[in-house]
């Protein structure tokens, strides 16, 4: 039975689990999620009530969360670009740094993003202004991480870079990088020019109108 990808191409969490299926050239049966009662979001509701994605269906498994995906598709179904070092000790940092794109650019990224969805009397603007101060330091702290390096981990693309591609480029729309920051903007445009960060990125371009802060022509 094919593996079935349960995902939006808009998605920042589902395009981090798509780039480990594109890194190995893994096949999947896409089941694009269109809306709340599309018959992909009903089956996805059956097998995890949260109704979060992406999910993974593979044979009697299910997969929630993005990093346990690429993960698992290391695990059984790997590929010759290894997202997961061997060694454990390397292993920790790539987990550490796809932690903090998780925790310190997605979801400040997102607060930002939510508010401007919501009615009018109903936004937080102090709120979105300590997600915006959270954004700056993560950025200023990664500029210092990065010095010297290809990748967030070092020499190899990783789980970490799955995570940063998405997450940095939706980031930028949202609280753009400063010029003070020019390792991090250089590690973007390198992600951007990742051939399967590329295809996510192409994939998802129909979906730009819907993004509530505007979305710019540059990417």
């Amino acid at each position: 039975m094919a593996l079935q990808l349960y995902f939006h191409p808009f998605s920042s969490y589902c395009q981090k689990a798509l780039i480990a299926f594109y890194e190995n050239a893994i096949a999947f049966e896409p089941q694009v999620l269109e809306g709340p009662d599309s018959p992909a979001m009903q089956r996805l509701a059956q097998r995890w009530p949260m109704k979060r994605f992406p999910m993974l269906v593979d044979g009697d498994r299910t997969i929630i969360e993005a990093s346990c995906i690429v993960e698992y598709l290391g695990l059984y179904h790997p590929g010759p670009v290894r997202l997961i070092p061997e060694d454990p000790r390397a292993a920790l940092e790539v987990r550490t740094l796809d932690r903090f794109f998780d925790n310190y650019i997605s979801t400040p990224q997102q607060k930002v993003v939510a508010d401007a969805l919501r009615p009018a009397d109903a936004r937080d603007p102090y709120g979105v202004q300590q997600a915006r101060d959270m954004l700056d330091t993560a950025y200023a702290w990664l500029d210092q991480r990065l010095q010297g390096r290809q990748w967030a981990a070092g020499a190899d693309f990783t789980l970490a870079d799955c995570a940063a591609a998405p997450f940095l480029f939706y980031a930028d729309w949202t609280q753009p990088i400063g010029q003070a920051h020019q390792n991090v903007i250089a590690y973007r445009s390198r992600l951007l020019r990742r051939p399967s960060f590329a295809r996510a990125v192409d994939e998802a371009r129909p979906y730009r109108p819907f993004f509530p802060l505007g979305a710019p022509d540059r990417d």
